[in-house]
């Protein structure tokens, strides 16, 4: 018998094959937090928390790889000196940053102009005899200014990237510190979490149960608390919350802004397409943690399958 030879339906063309149509680029939601400012020292504003940016429905390209820079944090200044700002956070391909997160501004010491520094968040200021410093510009969307001192001995608290820094407040004997601003939460890693918070500026008090400015949770540094005229180390802020450290008071050091972090996360539906950080799968999401420098690497289906037609 010899073979049979079937005609295709019609409407196909001859030769048979396949036509790529398209690979479309996966897209991705980030966080990118930079380090925070550290606080200032005898008397010192809190530091301003490191840039907070955050989205969703952002676009990469398939088998490319992404350099990851996490920001450190911003050193608390010695007496009687600022702090440091913290440093800045970046997600780049090639030479190109295509997001960057601005380092927290340092809170003031007792030297120089005694005004908090610009930053993601600003730095809060401190005062120069009895004039009043502003606190430090935040960058927005990024985060807020600090708050400005009141009277000799109450410094404003640094901004978070939720609200500015508070004022220095009156109050006896010598007022108090102004909180630092709160900061945004993100439920990026599969648990809502706060970020870039703002540290408590520091104030004259009385006695080692009194409290200087500070946001309400010590993760997110609270400023410096003691006895009137002995030292008080102010607390630093939490790793990897880009938070900004607490004020000084008297000649007590200023506390350390937080480190930064990076975070991609991506539909789990064809599962993993991306090497670097740690990896994590809470519900839907494939989530790579950066909590330092590393690289993001899609892979040839980083876009999903390829789809086709049939001539």
């Amino acid at each position: 018998m010899g073979i049979r030879r079937l005609g295709r339906p019609a409407g196909y063309n001859y030769p048979t094959g396949l036509t790529q149509i398209s690979q479309a680029n996966s897209v991705i939601d980030y966080l990118v937090v930079a380090g925070g400012g550290g606080g200032g020292s005898s008397y010192g504003g809190g530091g301003g928390a490191g840039g907070f940016l955050a989205a969703s429905g952002y676009t990469l390209s398939k088998s490319t790889s992404y350099s990851i820079t996490v920001g450190g944090s911003g050193s608390g200044g010695s007496d009687p000196n600022n702090g440091s700002n913290g440093s800045w956070s970046f997600v780049n391909t090639g030479p190109t940053a295509i997001v960057s997160a601005i380092g927290g501004g340092a809170g003031a010491g007792n030297t120089g102009d005694r005004s908090g520094r610009s930053g993601g968040s600003g730095g809060g200021g401190r005062t120069n005899g009895s004039n009043p410093n502003n606190g430090g510009a935040g960058t927005s969307p990024q985060g807020n200014n600090g708050g400005s001192s009141f009277g000799p001995l109450a410094a404003g608290g640094g901004g978070g990237a939720g609200s500015v820094g508070e004022d220095g407040q009156p109050g006896a004997p010598g007022g108090r510190g102004g909180n630092g601003g709160v900061g945004s939460n993100s439920s990026i890693s599969g648990t809502s979490t706060q970020y870039s918070a703002g540290g408590g500026g520091s104030q004259f008090v009385t006695g080692p149960s009194g409290l200087a400015g500070s946001y309400p949770s010590a993760a997110y540094a609270p400023g410096g608390a003691g006895p009137s005229n002995s030292p008080a180390t102010a607390a630093n802020a939490a790793d990897n919350r880009g938070g900004g450290g607490g004020g000084s008071s008297v000649v007590g050091t200023g506390g350390n802004g937080g480190s930064g972090i990076v975070i991609i996360r991506y539909s789990d539906a064809l599962g993993q397409r991306a090497t670097g950080g740690t990896v994590s799968t809470p519900s839907g999401y494939i989530v790579h943690t950066f909590t330092g420098d590393g690289t993001f690497t899609t892979n040839a289906d980083f876009g999903g399958a390829t789809t086709y037609s049939i001539n």
